[in-house]
């Protein structure tokens, strides 16, 4: 290990660009203004009445409201004159280069093939008179209405009959909230937020070894004892222990690696250079939103520290009902505590946040269980609330901080920039047996084709793409890809009146659990905290008006936000070529992640909130009133309750969002029941094994690292034990 060189700190991480912009645009100019004109409508410039030019198309109010809006803003902001609040009111995204250079990234490289086509469509109609009148009930096109009109028609799509203009205006005010936050040059003066955690200075370098090729038109052709694919958690583990063992052994990643130096990363960049499609991935349906990682170390790189162990009847169901005695054995409990000793689990250098201590003391008023949540901190006390995009302190220990370096020490070689197109297979004896990969290498536009060839391929591509690569390999069992479960949450902020501060701060160090339970079978909702940078915050909340958003936004330092997630029973499923997942969150399981958000609602009412606004579409806030009793029986919040119940969570009106993915490969007792055997051996094949969360039977009910991470430390162990078997070596 190294250190950052140098006798002063660095002030703030290194910047890491954004990839070029894109090569054209899939839009006609007229099309691309009137997308645009809906983007200035979520989020406009708001204008006096006495300040306004004749004709103009801004969000004009009356002096006296503007004033009122003034004064809201200031009265919760970090700057308050008047200059700076004029100048946060007036934003808008048309105005901005770099929104329209983010927005124009999105489309091209992260939008699918049919969903532009379907964004076409609706900007082509809202170009002429017939389709502007259809759509908007306007005869002129949506770019020549003022701010206030354009905003009527977002509204009005909201709830209107035609479904995909329900999810198109979901998808219109997403991107316009979350490219503003990432790009207003305004909101961080007005909120004090910085993308730099406090006292910022870089932890240590670990100096990887990354094999590099020169251009050739030949492939170029490796051999080593294992190949895996993927260096998250469960690539991670099994390098190191299959290094360990004394095997040779290369890690592959499609993703690339990022020192401590350049992290966290500001939000625009995070996205693009640390999750998988940018950040912005979605079930074929719109119902589902979720968020994994791609990057040289995987989710576990961008994680928020969370390591639960799975709970009794979650393993008692992947033991007795999924006839997988694995999972009550000593031999599972030992790698559950190796892999947490290893990492340095513990609650004892936990600081709770502000968010994190109104949780815990809420709980406790109401009697309701509510605990610590372990971190994997190595010992230290990491209150870095961006962690979500890299750890700079080099403190959370992710792959590429612990689990990898681990495996290079005992010899392990690496591969950044390398997309692994399929496994590559030979008849043995009658038996389709994996010998290796191939795909293509690149780094600094440099393209090469690369076989490796191994006696042994594990597949730790993540629950989103392992299947993908067995299928795109030629696999044909009918359980790969199925079975994929994702802990579908809801969410929930809360302004308080005093100064929190909520990006500051460990990110999720407590968990309320008297809800996991629902169905005496297992599933029920978890509540926690969530990792606090704009766009998982202020970008969820519900959006009503222009002015509105703009207000709740200026208070985002008096602001935390909560997940109620539900131990999913019913499944989706992950195609490939095209790859989409096709996940629906059953009424089922959005009773339960419902339930538990009505019951985070009852803990921040207890726990001082001053507002409540529930991330569900139609679902209005409750303003507090500091003279009632702050309780549950609250006559006005209990009513107030029923009408967010009634309103309900059901898609496409309301997305649930998801972080965890688990089990689209899963484990099985049988050849008939699922993709890989006890010993995580791909069922239709010799030589092939997959070792992260997609092997999971189910849900595991808690954030999945641990889980992944024994899981694999138990396969990667038994495929060591196995080689050595096979080569005649003592075990």
């Amino acid at each position: 290990m190294s250190a950052p060189a140098g006798p002063i700190a660095a002030l703030a991480p290194l910047a890491s660009p954004l990839p070029a912009s894109p090569n054209g645009s899939p839009f006609t100019d007229l099309q691309w203004a009137i997308l645009m004109s809906l983007m200035d409508a979520v989020v406009p410039r708001i204008v006096r009445a006495s300040a306004a030019a004749p004709g103009s198309l801004d969000y004009t109010v009356a002096d006296a409201e503007y004033a009122f809006l003034s004064t809201q803003a200031g009265a919760s902001a970090h700057a308050s004159d008047a200059e700076t609040l004029d100048a946060y009111l007036a934003e808008q995204p048309s105005d901005s280069a770099e929104f329209q250079d983010l927005l124009m990234r999105q489309v091209v490289f992260y939008v699918t093939e049919e969903q532009i086509k379907g964004l076409k469509f609706v900007l082509a109609a809202l170009s002429t008179r017939a389709g502007a009148l259809l759509l908007t009930g306007y005869t002129r096109t949506l770019n020549t209405l003022d701010a206030q009109a354009r905003s009527a028609v977002l509204k009005g799509w909201q709830t209107h009959y035609l479904s995909p203009l329900r999810v198109l205006y979901n998808s219109i005010t997403s991107l316009a909230k979350i490219n503003f936050l990432r790009t207003s040059k305004l909101f961080p003066a007005i909120t004090g937020y910085s993308a730099v955690p406090t006292g910022y200075e870089p932890g240590p370098t670990f100096d990887y070894k990354f094999l590099q090729f020169e251009a050739a038109a030949e492939p170029a052709t490796l051999e080593f004892d294992v190949v895996i694919v993927g260096s998250g958690v469960g690539g991670g583990a099994s390098a190191k222990n299959l290094a360990e063992a004394g095997f040779s052994v290369l890690v592959v990643d499609k993703a690339y690696y990022h020192p401590p130096d350049r992290l966290p990363m500001n939000e625009a960049a995070g996205y693009t250079h640390l999750f998988e499609n940018g950040g912005f991935d979605a079930s074929y349906d719109g119902s589902l939103t979720f968020i994994a990682g791609s990057n040289w170390g995987g989710g576990g790189s961008i994680n928020w520290s969370a390591s639960l162990q799975p709970q009794s009847y979650v393993r008692h169901e992947w033991a007795q009902d999924r006839k997988l005695p694995l999972f009550e054995t000593a031999e599972f409990q030992d790698a559950l505590d190796r892999v947490c000793d290893r990492m340095g689990v513990s609650t004892e250098h936990i600081e709770h946040s502000h968010g994190n201590q109104v949780l815990l003391e809420g709980a406790r008023k109401l009697g309701y269980e509510a605990k610590a949540v372990p971190q994997n901190t190595g010992g230290h006390t990491h209150s870095c609330g961006r962690c979500g995009l890299g750890c700079g302190a080099g403190e959370k220990q992710g792959p590429n901080v612990c689990w990898l370096p681990d495996a290079a020490r005992a010899g392990a070689q690496f591969m950044e920039g390398y997309s692994v197109e399929r496994v590559l297979f030979e008849n043995r004896g009658g038996k389709k047996t994996a010998v290796g990969v191939k795909g293509v290498w690149t780094k600094d536009g440099v393209n090469r084709e690369v076989v490796v060839k191994a006696q042994r391929v594990i597949v730790s591509a993540g629950s989103l793409n392992s299947p993908v690569l067995l299928l795109n390999s030629g696999l044909k069992n009918k359980h790969i890809g199925r079975n994929l479960y994702m802990h579908p949450a809801n969410m929930v902020s809360a302004f308080f009146t005093k100064d929190v501060r909520p990006w500051e701060g460990a990110i999720l160090t407590t968990v309320c659990t008297s809800f996991e339970n629902l169905d005496g079978h297992g599933h029920g909702a978890k509540m926690e905290a969530t990792c606090m940078v704009p766009t998982l915050s202020l970008a969820q909340l519900n959006w009503t008006s222009g002015p509105d958003w703009k207000l709740l936004a200026a208070k985002y330092r008096h602001m935390n936000t909560y997940a109620s997630f539900s131990r999913d029973r019913d499944p989706g499923r992950i195609f490939a070529n095209p790859k989409r997942v096709e996940y629906t969150p059953s009424a089922f399981d959005r009773r339960h992640t419902l339930i538990g958000l009505l019951e985070m609602m009852k803990i921040l009412l207890v726990g001082g909130a001053a507002e409540i606004h529930p991330h569900l579409a139609g679902a209005p806030p409750f303003i507090v009133d500091p003279s009632a009793e702050r309780s549950p029986a609250n006559p006005e919040f209990a009513e107030w309750l029923r009408k967010v119940e009634a309103v309900g969570n059901a898609p496409p009106g309301v997305a649930c969002g998801s972080a965890h993915q688990m089990g689209s490969c899963r484990m099985s007792a049988t050849e008939g029941m699922g993709v890989v055997d006890p010993e995580g051996r791909v069922w239709e094949t010799r030589g092939l094994y997959v070792a992260d969360a997609s092997v999971f039977p189910s849900a595991s009910g808690v954030n999945p690292m641990v889980t992944n991470l024994a899981i694999s430390d138990v396969i990667s162990r038994r495929v060591a034990a196995g080689l050595k078997k096979e080569r005649g070596e003592r075990l």
